[in-house]
């Protein structure tokens, strides 16, 4: 494991230092957590990116033709 130091203006340290005192959590599991949480997000922003490129207009249109074009079943409706 790691140590890594970081300089976190005063607010945000009150606000991660009340929160972990509020869940029971310590300092290093909200900062691990929020973190791995915020990448995670961005590789799954990229991953999505990378998986648009790939998409084509024209074959999400094919295969939406197949689909009938019928009201949904009562149990199916928002």
């Amino acid at each position: 494991m790691k140590t890594l130091t970081a300089q976190l203006p005063d607010a945000l340290y009150r606000q991660v230092e009340k929160f972990a005192v509020k869940e029971q959590l310590s300092l290093d599991q909200v900062v691990t957590v929020a973190l791995s949480a915020q990448i995670s997000a961005w590789m799954t922003k990229d991953y999505l990116k990378e998986r648009a490129a790939r998409g084509s207009w024209e074959k999400f249109q094919e295969v939406l033709s197949k689909v009938p074009d019928a009201e949904p079943e009562d149990y199916d409706k928002l």
